[in-house]
């Protein structure tokens, strides 16, 4: 894929020139920008630079002089949640496009693949799974990687604190012979980072899932709702990070630009999230019986109790209508003045009401 040569320009200058004393920006000193790192590999080995606008040069003018516009040589940015300004001026290093620029700064975006000219933009949705106090209860966090990728230049935008692309770097810098693939090298290591960000959260969520179950199932009495109800929306975020990727993956496969070997890559990528989706899809499936056998004990438990609480409201309701009988003070009532009237009635009181807690316990009732 022909890639247009766009060369630095003042702008660009300004931001990835060495700055100081002597007007320039150092290594150190853009740590303290959203450039997170950046190289020119040239041949699959990494070549370091004073700046970007260096790396930009030497693989381009690599380029003229060889004569090779499919050469191996590429730049790597990789950028961590940036400004608008600082976006800008790599954007007209690269030659990126207004629209995918302002997706990259905005973020939020839904997962997708799309062209502008010689230059592709990608976004992927990462996802992580951490401890939120004061429950200190689990929940999925999002975030994004977007990627823009031409002939010659691969540019990583990340939002969020997920998804950290320098083990994704030093890996493929350990095998050379991959990275001289070019820019789709890099691309079926970040998708693969990403992927296996999902598994690893799919299967904490699936761990959940069995304790929730086995709670609810257990003896015990205890109150899940909640932990239902947010593992639900747990598995709405990992839907949206995982379902819409499948069709930028398959698409990304299909293009030109990528190698049959890392074609073949992709495919493998792609197999795995396919696996997590279906995964996913399937704790719904999960979650909706337990909810519902949930929600079905919690009525049977507010039955047994109210049960109890009848039982017993009628056992004692015995003594309070027979006392409230002997309260009315009528002189000529039976056994008022029989010498045994009073042991009578606590008898027959207390006979009353053991036949009515025998019955009740025969019942279930109590």
């Amino acid at each position: 894929m022909a890639m247009t040569r766009v060369r630095p320009g003042r702008a660009t200058k300004a931001l990835f020139k060495p700055r100081g004393r002597t007007e320039q920006l150092t290594r150190a000193a853009v740590r303290d920008t959203a450039v997170i790192d950046w190289a020119a590999y040239i041949d699959g080995h990494r070549v370091c630079t004073e700046s970007v606008s260096d790396a930009v040069r030497l693989v381009r003018d690599g380029r003229l002089d060889a004569g090779n516009e499919e050469s191996a040589g590429f730049v790597w940015v990789g950028l961590h949640e940036p400004s608008a300004a600082e976006l800008a001026e790599l954007a007209e290093v690269f030659g990126l496009h207004a629209l995918a620029v302002e997706d990259a700064i905005h973020a939020h975006q839904r997962p997708k693949l799309e062209r502008y000219d010689d230059t592709q933009f990608l976004v992927m949705k990462t996802v992580g799974y951490v401890r939120r106090p004061p429950e200190q209860a689990e929940v999925v966090e999002t975030g994004e990687i977007m990627v823009f990728f031409g002939a010659d230049f691969v540019v990583t935008v990340r939002h969020g604190e997920h998804g950290e692309l320098g083990p994704v770097r030093r890996r493929l810098e350990r095998t050379p012979e991959r990275l001289a693939f070019g820019p789709a090298a890099v691309l079926h290591a970040i998708a693969d980072r990403v992927v296996d960000g999902y598994v690893n959260v799919a299967d904490a969520v699936q761990e959940d899932i069995d304790e929730v179950e086995e709670a609810v199932f257990s003896p015990e009495r205890t109150d899940e709702a909640r932990r239902i109800y947010r593992l639900k929306r747990e598995v709405i975020q990992l839907k949206r990070a995982v379902g819409p990727l499948a069709g930028p993956l398959r698409s990304l496969g299909g293009r030109r630009f990528v190698p049959d070997d890392i074609r073949e890559y992709l495919r493998d990528v792609e197999d795995h999230l396919t696996r997590v989706r279906e995964q996913v899809e399937s704790y719904d499936e999960l979650l909706n019986p337990i909810l519902a056998a949930h929600m079905t004990q919690v009525t049977v438990a507010d039955n047994k109790d109210m049960r109890k609480i009848s039982a017993w409201g009628a056992i004692f309701m015995v003594p309070t209508a027979i006392a409230g009988i002997y309260g009315m003070n009528f002189e000529s009532m039976p056994e008022t003045e029989w010498a045994f009237g009073y042991p009578m009635i606590l008898s027959v009181i207390a006979l009353a009401c053991f036949s009515l807690y025998r019955g009740f316990r025969r019942n279930g009732w109590l």
